[in-house]
């Protein structure tokens, strides 16, 4: 999205009159595993991440910015005694280095920047861990037309 100033002219370099606006998401994910570090990263590479579904746990990302050292070992930490030799989701999702699977008991705050076509996160980056969370709470999210939801057709109503 570009803002810009309402009387300002276009100019074929950069100019503080047009800016632009990136819009920047949020959820909830549950972390289904992590994948080995790779180069000079310490205890994991990314979290591998989904959302539930009627039919279960759907991978939507591995998210593998937004840790400094520190969170990385205190996540780490958490996430050992989750250990599982089987994969929470129902589409093994596939990941460019070796996958340690977890029980789904952990929620990331993730922001992106857009959902693609096959439902998974774009540019993910880790905000936080959410321990006020039920990892099953985090589902995905359709929009819907709010007079189906509602019951009723707004239009009609008398104001």
């Amino acid at each position: 999205m570009i803002a810009k100033r309402a009387v300002s002219k276009y100019v074929p370099k950069r100019s503080t009159d047009w800016l632009k606006v990136k819009t920047i998401m949020r959820a909830e994910v549950v972390v289904g595993g992590y994948t080995q570090p790779r180069g000079r990263r310490s205890y994991f590479g990314s979290l591998v991440c989904g959302l539930y579904r009627d039919d279960g746990l759907r991978y939507v990302a591995h998210v593998g910015g937004g840790f400094n050292e520190r969170k990385l070992a205190s996540i780490y930490k958490l996430m050992q005694p989750l250990k599982t030799g089987k994969s929470s989701f129902v589409d093994v999702p596939k990941t460019n280095e070796p996958v340690q699977w977890i029980k789904p008991k952990l929620v990331a705050e993730v922001k992106f920047s857009e959902w693609t076509a096959d439902h998974r996160l774009r540019h993910p980056v880790f905000v936080g861990l959410r321990d006020d969370k039920d990892p099953r709470d985090c589902r995905f999210e359709f929009e819907s037309d709010t007079d189906k939801v509602v019951g009723h057709d707004s239009k009609k109503r008398k104001r």
